[in-house]
């Protein structure tokens, strides 16, 4: 009688303490949970791709506990509508624009000047390099409340798309442009000659259709993805810009993790920050090729040489206005070169 007791005890002692390690803070264990993750471009993207990459190691690393439902397409909102959602904890994960990101911490914007990044390849190197992941980290750690940042990504560079080419400084004098909500992007396309436009990218389609703006710039398979060609059939390559993304994560999402659940989440996002950049460049020449072969005219031939030399004092303004850990950014991207 006493040996059954005694079994029955240990097994019960059994139980209690797996039930327990399965909650404890730090165990391998992980309860049965889902998160959201939004987005606002289509899942054809370098943005759905990142998705993939995010859930499916989350699934194996947390043997099928973590799971992640994708919500692309602006299903959540657009991007500022969502930086305000994952900072309220609504949101667990999501991806913007660098230049979006600005919106809550301005010295994000300093990863949209101009001709910072040489070409593609420079691009792609700056973006998976841990130097500059760590400073936009910490500069998004020491200025924005309720939200982190996980890893750098890109969409390639961006270029400008109308009815009409654009293939030298002159062109883009007193042309309507559609650009991105940053005081850089603004006084870069003022020096040009331009006069900028902001609105938010979901509105940009209807606008290009009825003149509400000439011309509107982008990343080709972004230009691609959102049928943007049908109403703005010519894409000039002035590759000016990068189109730098940033994967959040809500505070309140991170601060429920244990410390393993932590580990898991930054594995799972370094996954994304090095199996996304080239995919992305990837989909850039993949799409240009498509969109040839749609009609659109796609204008390689484009002289950047003025508006690289009216965007060089610009870049040192604008770096100096946005602040000390802006100006280290820069310097990290042009060692990188």
């Amino acid at each position: 009688m006493k040996s059954v007791f005694s079994r029955r005890c240990l097994g019960a002692a059994a139980l209690g303490a797996f039930a327990l390690a399965a909650v404890m803070p730090g165990h391998a264990l992980a309860q049965k949970r889902t998160f959201t993750f939004g987005y606002d471009q289509p899942k054809a993207t370098g943005y759905g791709f990142a998705g993939d990459v995010f859930e499916k190691k989350m699934l194996e690393l947390s043997k099928g506990n973590f799971v992640v439902n994708q919500f692309p397409g602006a299903q959540l909102g657009q991007e500022p509508v969502m930086l305000q959602k994952v900072r309220s904890g609504d949101i667990d994960f999501i991806i913007t624009s660098s230049a979006n990101g600005s919106t809550v911490s301005p010295q994000l914007g300093v990863m949209s000047l101009h001709y910072l990044f040489e070409n593609d390849k420079h691009l792609a190197k700056a973006v998976a390099s841990p130097e500059l992941n760590n400073a936009v980290k910490k500069l998004v750690k020491d200025t924005v409340q309720g939200a982190q940042v996980l890893t750098l990504m890109t969409l390639g560079l961006r270029s400008i798309y109308s009815k009409k080419a654009y293939t030298k400084l002159e062109d883009l004098k007193g042309i309507k442009i559609r650009v991105q909500a940053t005081p850089t992007e603004k006084a870069h396309f003022t020096a040009y000659g331009a006069q900028v436009v902001h609105m938010p990218f979901g509105e940009v389609y209807t606008s290009l259709q009825t003149g509400v703006v000439d011309a509107a710039e982008n990343g080709v398979n972004v230009y691609l993805s959102n049928k943007h060609y049908e109403v703005a059939p010519v894409l000039s390559m002035t590759e000016h810009e990068a189109n730098n993304n940033l994967l959040w994560v809500s505070d309140k999402t991170w601060n429920s993790l244990s410390a393993d659940e932590k580990k898991w989440v930054e594995i799972a996002a370094a996954d994304v920050g090095k199996l996304e950049p080239p995919h992305a460049l990837k989909l850039e020449q993949e799409s240009a090729e498509k969109l040839k072969k749609l009609g659109v005219k796609v204008v390689e031939n484009v002289d950047k040489s003025g508006l690289i030399k009216a965007s060089q004092p610009v870049q040192e303004e604008q770096a100096k206005i946005l602040g000390p850990q802006a100006v280290e950014i820069v310097q990290i991207i042009r060692k990188l070169k």
